[in-house]
């Protein structure tokens, strides 16, 4: 029925009736040009780049020049409105005047200012917006804070917005997620310039909510390039499409012309080691991180623009090691007894040897113990603890933001960029010489820590014209994006091949692609009550997800461990006793004996680990090429009813070509109980079509599951999609879409100038929501399985609960003007918030040998409720004081993480789980700033400058991380300088 409503052109009957119900009540006045300078009030210093738009006209306008000048066509009843971050906006009816003077006066805070997010009318601002939105300045904060990355500079001062920064955990360090309302990262829309942003092409399998979820790199951004931030906090896919579950994160790019800015900036941590005592040690200073940014606009004639950014970014990385106590070394390596295939001797231990020659007993006894070896090699624990820590990147990228006036209702427009990163980070456990099936004593005598790399390039563009059919604004845009990351291993071997491995591995690539056509059409209509404005569009999105394999080594299973038997006997060595496996157990019969082999036959004597190292390559197995394409069209509307009610309402369909049609839509509304005090609300339908990463995604990797004695053991874990044999035979259905509902309720109050308040309430309901499941293993489930998946075990992505987010969202500001050009302004913003598993979704699965509650358990595991309940703080708290006096400033934040509570799935013999809460955390920021003259200005400054280490985990749960990674991190204080530029 819904492809039948799309086909017959539903939307433009109804756009039709709408507009033929309207008739516009002013004659147009007569135009003419007008001009004006914008300044500062207190320095009457120019001010570029100032928007002075005409009211309810979103095609007339201009932005001032680098002298603060603007010119434009404008009658006597036009409104001009004048905005800039940073300062107070302004309204000013023209008249018969035809030259302005404007100044502007400073207003740290951004609730005044004009918003193009969740609105489509030109001219709303934050306070009489029915949603609530953010607005981050972030070419004024950039100077102030210590964190130099978009995401984490939005974490620090957005409270709904958050980014966990992994410090392990294979591929999930490579792209840091971005959240909005503890909700999952694929569930928040990226928008750059109002247009949608791709997403990575990796999939994150371990995020801070317990699910897998794709993210945009805000990485591959460079800060330079960005004006502001737009933080749309409400379910927002009836306007925007699908992803805009939690919300809209819009980046808007600068446009100014002829002023160059620059910034570089130094830093690193203290590395003072924590309060792990003799588990960790403190360390010389790490993580020393080095950006330079620029920034700068040529003016294309007098009708148009380029803004040019780049960033170039060197970061090393930090050590955090764990210094664990797993066993080094085994008997058989300690008392050379380990042999090769074909039952040769394979000295691992010569220093005994040589000591046995010599006839020193003391020497031979201390040899064959841990200790002896080690102290004999000057080694340590340290030499094999776990490393965690931030990873090594180093990251270039560049962005521009053009447009040019065709005429004075036409300016075609373009912005992308492109980006290059190398990461190479910290994911994997020690492998140990005891370790038999998975070392090699001739490339590696000691063990070795493999660690991931990743080469990742990005690029995109955007290229559209806007201009006028008779009354309606017009917006026809096409936008590309690819994402394409290469992932490698170093230090690492396939130790089925033996010492003919390569050490250093290409184990595959993946690459996301997106490219959407958008045409939009809106027009404000004056004589419509207090004001309409309809928008209407369709869009055209195709997406592309690919896995590419890797070298060969990195996914195969060699013959180091197998003998292919020349002739017909029995399996023995050279010295006639039968051939030994990986452990030096003797492989023999029933009754003790050799057993009997015929010419030709292959037997595996030595079981070996196949596959590179840690994580495994992608093979041809694990190569997808998958598509999808998804037509939209939508309907969006505001009414101001009176000057004191404004309704919003929004209605859209979409059909995916992998999913079907879907219909959604969306209704707000503010009110105003006065000129200081409104209340909004909103009520919105959403969804979410699970991503083709989701969809099609395979691979096998190692997790590390601890044994009886608490030592963590390797163990083959393969992600199969949900359309995989594997799948099918286990009874796992086909993934579904997330459909959702939001309410919101909240009101804004600004009893005085320089003081204002929001606060707001939502409840997210999202049934269906994709969690990953545990491992099942063929013993499980029978069933001759172990025909279908082998020796190891399987996990797969199900649609695993329905489940709800809800909180409070408090922002607040405050700002003193004193004499003498002094400002002190506070701001104070929080999220009490609550995430519930509502119900598990579990299926009748063909498991032969659990019972109901264990195929419960391991269809969706109290782990993974956990960590969406409580996995990341529920309470976050932002405060700040910033004091300005002239050339000088100063910025003291403090920032509180509310406690967590990490469920785990293992419990000692009396049934109690290993479950642990970790306080909540404060950090402390500081920075000091001053203006040496007008073109350079410096400032110092630390993040988390009093040290703050997390809380250790309990004994039980201590494997690759010693300390909670889902608060402030284990970094510890870091200290930075920077100096900025403007020319």
């Amino acid at each position: 029925m819904r492809r039948k409503l799309l086909k017959h052109g539903i939307i433009p009957v109804i756009i039709m009736l709408v507009l033929a119900a309207i008739r516009p009540t002013d004659a147009l006045a007569q135009t003419r040009k007008i001009t004006g300078k914008v300044y500062t009030s207190i320095t009457s210093e120019a001010l570029q780049g100032v928007n002075v738009l005409v009211k309810g006209n979103s095609k007339k306008g201009a932005i001032t020049d680098n002298q603060g000048v603007f010119s434009l066509e404008a009658s006597p009843n036009d409104v001009l409105v004048i905005s800039f971050i940073g300062f107070k906006a302004q309204e000013i009816k023209v008249g018969d005047r035809t030259s302005f003077e404007i100044p502007l006066e400073e207003n740290v805070n951004e609730l005044t200012e004009l918003i193009v997010t969740g609105t489509r009318n030109v001219g709303r601002t934050l306070i009489d917006s029915p949603v609530p939105v953010d607005v981050i300045s972030i070419k004024d904060i950039m100077g102030t804070l210590p964190q130099m990355d978009l995401a984490q500079m939005l974490a620090f001062v957005a409270p709904s917005f958050n980014s966990v920064r992994s410090q392990g955990g294979d591929l999930n360090s490579h792209v840091d997620p971005v959240q909005l309302r503890n909700m999952a990262p694929n569930q928040i829309l990226v928008l750059i310039n109002g247009k949608r942003r791709h997403t990575s092409a990796l999939l994150i399998t371990e995020t801070a909510v317990g699910s897998p979820s794709t993210t945009v790199d805000l990485m591959t951004i460079p800060v330079s390039a960005i004006d502001r931030v737009e933080i749309l906090r409400d379910g927002a896919a009836a306007q925007y499409g699908s992803d805009a579950v939690a919300g809209v994160v819009n980046i808007i790019l600068k446009k100014g012309t002829n002023k160059l800015t620059a910034s570089l900036t130094g830093g690193g941590y203290a590395n003072t080691g924590g309060q792990a005592g003799a588990l960790t040690k403190s360390g010389k200073p790490d993580g020393f991180n080095y950006q330079f940014d620029a920034n700068y606009g040529f003016k294309l004639s007098d009708k148009g623009y380029i803004n040019i950014s780049g960033q170039i970014t060197q970061r090393r990385p930090t050590l955090r090691p764990f210094l664990n106590d797993f066993g080094f070394f085994d008997k058989t390596y300690l008392n050379n007894l380990r042999t090769d295939k074909n039952g040769n001797p394979v000295i691992t231990n010569p220093e005994l040897v040589n000591a046995q020659a010599t006839g020193n007993t003391a020497q031979i006894a201390a040899l064959t113990t841990e200790a002896g070896i080690m102290t004999a090699r000057g080694l340590t624990k340290a030499d094999f603890a776990v490393y965690a820590g931030m990873p090594a990147i180093t990251l270039g990228s560049t962005f521009y933001n053009a447009g040019y006036e065709i005429n004075p209702t036409t300016t075609i427009y373009s912005f992308g960029g492109a980006s290059y990163k190398y990461l190479e980070g910290f994911s994997c456990y020690f492998r140990r010489p005891a370790q038999t099936d998975r070392t090699n004593y001739l490339l590696y005598p000691n063990g070795y820590r493999p660690q991931m790399t990743s080469n990742t390039s990005d690029i995109s563009n955007t290229i559209g014209i806007k201009s006028k059919i008779g009354e309606f604004s017009v917006d026809f845009s096409n936008t590309f994006g690819s994402n394409t990351m290469k992932i490698g291993m170093v230090n690492t071997i396939n130790a089925s091949l033996g010492s003919n491995s390569p050490v250093n591995m290409n184990i595959g690539t993946h690459q996301f692609t997106q490219n959407s056509t958008n045409l939009d059409f809106s027009r404000y209509f004056k004589g419509v009550m207090n004001g309409l404005n309809i928008a209407f569009g369709a869009e055209m999105r195709v997406e592309n997800y690919k896995i590419m394999k890797g070298q060969e080594e990195s996914y195969i299973y060699g013959d180091a461990g197998i003998v292919t038997a020349s002739k017909a006997g029995l399996l023995t060595g050279p010295d006639g006793k039968p051939l030994e496996n990986e452990n030096a157990v003797p492989i023999v019969d029933a009754s003790g004996n050799p057993v009997s082999v015929y010419a030709g036959e292959q037997v595996t004597v030595k079981n070996l680990s196949a596959n590179c190292q840690c994580f495994s390559g992608f093979g041809p197995k694990n190569e997808r090429n998958e598509f999808r394409t998804t037509m939209a069209a939508y309907l969006d509307a505001e009414l101001e009813l009176t000057r004191k009610f404004l309704l919003a309402g929004a209605f859209r369909l979409e059909n995916y070509s992998d999913f079907g049609g879907v219909t959604i839509g969306k209704l707000a509304a503010r009110y105003s109980l006065s000129k200081t005090l409104s209340i909004r609300a909103s009520i919105a339908t959403g969804f979410r079509a699970p991503s083709l990463q989701e969809l099609n995604y395979t691979h096998t990797a190692t997790a590390f599951v601890p044994d009886a004695n608490g030592i963590p053991q390797p163990l083959d874990v393969t992600t199969y999609p949900t359309n995989s044999t594997a799948a099918r035979v286990l009874g796992i259905k086909g993934l579904k879409q997330e459909q959702s509902r939001t309410y919101g309720f909240g009101l804004t109050y600004q009893p005085v100038h320089g003081f204002e308040v929001t606060v707001d309430a939502y409840q997210i309901d999202v049934d269906n929501r994709i969690f990953q499941t545990s491992y099942f293993n063929a013993s499980e489930v029978g069933n001759n399985y172990q025909e279908v998946i082998g020796g190891g075990e399987a996990q797969f992505f199900v649609n695993g609960a329905n489940v709800r987010s809800k909180g409070i969202e408090l922002v607040g500001n405050y700002t003193l003007v004193l004499p003498k050009a002094k400002s002190l302004t506070f701001t104070l913003a929080a999220i009490f918030s609550k995430n519930s598993v509502l119900n598990r979704k579990t299926l009748n699965l063909n498991v032969a040998n659990l019972t109901e509650d264990q195929v419960v358990e391991k269809y969706l595991s109290r782990s993974v409720i956990g960590q969406f309940e409580t996995g990341t703080p529920r309470t976050k708290l932002i405060g700040s004081a910033t004091y300005r006096f002239n050339k000088f400033n100063a910025m003291l934040r403090g920032t509180y993480f509310g406690s967590v509570t990490e469920r785990s799935v293992s419990s000692d013999k009396d049934g109690n789980y290993y479950d642990q809460t970790f306080s909540g955390q404060p950090v402390f920021d500081l920075s000091f700033g001053y203006d040496v003259n007008s073109n350079v200005k410096v400032s110092i400054g630390g993040s988390n400058i009093f040290d703050k280490y997390p809380q250790i985990l309990r004994a039980e749960n201590q494997g690759f991380y010693l300390y909670s990674n889902n608060q402030q991190g284990s970094n510890g204080s870091y200290y930075y300088g920077r100096v900025m530029f403007n020319f």
